[in-house]
Parts: structure tokens; C-alpha cells; sequence
């Protein structure tokens, strides 16, 4: 008799074969999130060992740069013995030294001009030329009466020789003779007013005719010829500038006042430097003429003059400039290129080359300088080799390959006729 599967039963249950275990997504996602860690950890092991592996004589070689290409290649300049001089700098402005606003002295038609805008007039060179025919006539005139004014003091005179003769043998009183010759004295005055009448006809005449009172270069013209000027006027007919010599205003602290009145007071000739805005340019060179006669109060400061030769015309008038003031050389110091110079925080110092081709840093203390020029006062000594370019890759026994920046070509350190070391002459 064949069994039924019951619902109610278990026993068909027990035959069917066991079910498949369902698939966890979370265990899943949890194994691909170690797959990375463990990659991670084998790249940290693995550089770990090849650091390990290097050895101890190539770490030092690396360090140290081995003897074949390890050297720092730089370039250096020698330390030397020298002069540098003490400057004061001011800020001033190119002032001329005589500027002359030229004028007419009379009234009258201006008819001509003799020069062109911007010339260079010499003193005495005919400017310009204002009408002259009517001081012509007024000399004409006066000459006249003077002629006229002379002849009545003949007159006079012949009477007065009569008078003196009747006086003298009592023909005449006393009294005309006094008279007449007070007539003389009057016609003697009358002739001198002539006289002078003339003397400024022709002094208008000669006023007529303009002239360069100075050597200058002459401005823009300000009145155009055929126009009426008048010696009121105030604007004049040009303006003539000074320009060789010229002078420069500049303007010191008052604290550097009393080295140079020492200076001044000694009949020393201090040398005055001119030069550009930028100060990149030096385009003048003089001495210092004198000082102002006061100290500004408000900027505590004071004006001095310095005269330069301009013959080339590099200096113009107003032009702004800084003048440098040598107030004292120094002699015998050492002198080096400020380019060695290095600094840090708390030290002053640079990277000296010694004999065995390695650099040593020495501290120093610096002085005045000058141009490219650095005085030295402590630290390094004449003909000692310091590296300008290359510092960033030195510290102290880096060995390194010196190019002096007096040479022309590069000459390895050690090489013939290269010098590499700092030797003390």
C-alpha cells in the first residue's frame, strides 16, 4: 500500500535533500574592504626592507658626494684690500646757478628776435632789437637844445668879461656884475640838462638792442615780434638758464651737519656725486660750494649746494637727483663682493673655499658699502675665496668646484692654474 505525503506529517520533508545556505552580503562586503589594508600593509614591508638594504658606506657617499660628480659646482670671488669711501645721500633738485629773466628796458615796438628757441647764447649776443626811431628823434632834440642852451652861455659869458672890466674901473655897479654871473652859472646847468637829455637818448638807443646778460641756453620765447612791450611788463621777452656749471639743492639731517662743517671749516673741497632717480646712474660729478644758513625746523634738516661741471648736459634744470657727499675714504680695508653675503636670523656670514676644495662657513660683521663693493671688518682676510652662486646646496665641508667670476672659462678646483683654495697672501 503506497504511503501519501501528509501536510500534517514531517516524514516528506525528511527525504528532500538539504537546501542551499542563502548568501550573506554582509560578509561579503567586509572581505573586499580587507583586500586593500593587506595590499597597503605588503607595500609598507616591502619599502621598509629596500631602506634597510642600503648600506652605510653608499648612504656616506651619497651624503658626501663621492669623489666622481658628488661636487657642488659654485661661483666664487677672492676677498681684497681696498679703498671704500663714507658717503652722506641727500635727495635734491638741479638748480642753476644764474637764471636771468631778459627784459626790455624801454617802451616800444618789439621788430625782431636774433635766436631760436633753445639755443646756446654767449654773453653779449644780440636777442632782439625794439624800435629804435623814436629815441633817434628825442637824441635829435636834445641835441638841439644843447646847441641852442650853449650859445646863450657864450652870450653870457662875453657879458660878464664886459662887466668885470667896468667894474674895475667903477663904470658899473657891483650889482650886475653878481647878476650876470649868476646868468652864466644858470646857462651852465641849462647845458648840463642838455647834455643829459642826450646822454639817455642814447642810452635808450642802446637799450633798443637786447643782449644775453649770461652764457646760457635760452627758453621758450614769450613775446612774438610786432608786439608793443613795456619796460612795466611783468613777464619778460625769454629766459636765459645757466646750465655748465650747474648746482644741485640737496638736503642732509642735521646730525650729519657737523662732519661736514669740520670738513668745510678744514678748506677741504668735498666730492659730490649726482646721480639718477633710480640711483642705477651716476650723471654727475662736482663739489660741494656751501650751506644754507639755517636748519628747517619742521623736517630738521638743511640745504646744501654742490656745483658739477654739465658740459655733456646731463644735468637739466629741476631735474631730481641724489647727491652723495663723500665725506671720508677709507683706506686699506677688506673689501668683497656683497653677492658672498649671506644671512640668517641670527648671524651675518659667508661660505669661505679652503685648500682641500671644501667650504667652511665663516660669521662676519660688515661695514660700509659701495656700489658692489662690502668692507669686511671681521671674519675674512684679503684673498680668501668666497662663493657667490651655488650657497643653497652648501653647508660646512660640502667639497665643491670653484669657477672664479674673475675668469673668463670654468677651471675645475685642483686643476693647473686654478685657484681653489683661500690662502692668505
Amino acid at each position: 500500500m503506497e504511503q501519501k505525503d501528509s501536510p500534517s506529517t514531517g516524514k516528506a520533508a525528511s527525504v528532500k535533500p538539504p537546501a542551499a545556505r542563502p548568501n550573506n552580503p554582509k560578509s561579503s562586503g567586509w572581505r573586499w574592504l580587507w583586500l586593500p589594508l593587506i595590499i597597503l600593509m605588503a607595500t609598507g614591508a616591502w619599502y621598509l626592507w629596500a631602506k634597510g638594504s642600503v648600506t652605510p658606506s653608499a648612504a656616506s657617499g651619497s651624503a658626501k658626494g663621492g669623489k666622481k660628480g658628488g661636487t657642488v659646482p659654485v661661483v666664487a670671488t677672492k676677498a681684497r684690500k681696498g679703498n671704500i669711501g663714507v658717503y652722506i645721500d641727500g635727495l635734491g633738485s638741479v638748480t642753476p646757478v644764474y637764471t636771468v629773466t631778459v627784459k626790455s628796458r624801454v617802451d616800444g615796438q618789439l621788430m625782431s628776435v636774433h635766436y631760436n628757441e633753445g639755443d646756446l647764447v654767449h654773453k653779449g649776443d644780440l636777442l632782439a632789437e625794439i624800435d629804435p626811431r623814436p629815441f633817434q628823434v628825442m637824441l635829435t632834440q636834445a641835441e638841439g637844445q644843447l646847441a641852442k642852451d650853449e650859445a646863450t652861455l657864450e652870450n653870457a659869458r662875453v657879458d660878464l668879461d664886459r662887466y668885470k672890466g667896468l667894474v674895475a674901473q667903477n663904470a658899473a655897479p657891483e650889482q650886475q656884475l653878481r647878476t650876470q654871473q649868476a646868468l652864466v652859472d644858470q646857462s651852465i646847468g641849462v647845458v648840463k640838462t642838455d647834455q643829459g637829455a642826450i646822454d639817455s637818448a642814447k642810452l635808450n638807443l642802446v637799450y633798443c638792442h637786447i643782449g644775453a646778460e649770461i652764457t646760457g641756453r635760452v627758453g621758450l620765447r614769450l613775446v612774438d615780434p610786432g608786439n608793443i612791450v613795456h619796460a612795466t611788463d611783468t613777464n619778460g621777452l625769454l629766459v636765459i638758464t645757466q646750465i655748465d656749471p650747474i648746482s644741485a639743492i640737496f638736503t642732509v639731517a642735521e646730525d650729519d651737519l657737523p662732519v661736514v662743517l669740520k670738513k668745510l671749516a678744514a678748506g677741504q673741497h668735498l666730492h659730490a656725486e649726482a646721480w639718477d632717480r633710480g640711483k642705477t646712474e651716476k650723471i654727475g660729478d662736482g663739489t660741494l660750494a656751501t650751506v644754507d644758513n639755517q636748519i628747517d625746523p619742521t623736517t630738521g634738516s638743511l640745504r646744501l649746494r654742490a656745483n658739477f661741471d654739465n658740459s655733456q648736459n646731463r644735468l637739466f634744470p629741476n631735474q631730481f637727483v641724489n647727491v652723495r657727499l663723500l665725506v671720508e675714504e677709507r683706506g686699506g680695508v677688506t673689501l668683497a663682493n656683497r653677492a658672498v653675503i649671506q644671512r640668517s636670523t641670527n648671524s651675518t656670514y659667508v661660505f669661505a673655499v679652503k685648500d682641500d676644495h671644501t667650504v667652511a662657513v665663516r660669521t662676519i660683521t660688515e661695514g660700509r658699502s659701495e656700489g658692489d663693493d662690502t668692507e669686511i671688518t671681521s671674519g675674512v682676510q684679503p684673498g680668501d675665496v668666497l662663493v657667490m652662486t651655488g650657497v643653497d646646496k652648501l653647508s660646512e665641508g660640502t667639497p665643491v668646484t670653484v669657477q672664479l667670476a674673475e675668469d673668463s672659462t670654468a677651471k675645475p678646483a685642483g686643476a693647473k692654474g686654478a685657484p681653489a683654495g683661500g690662502k692668505k697672501k
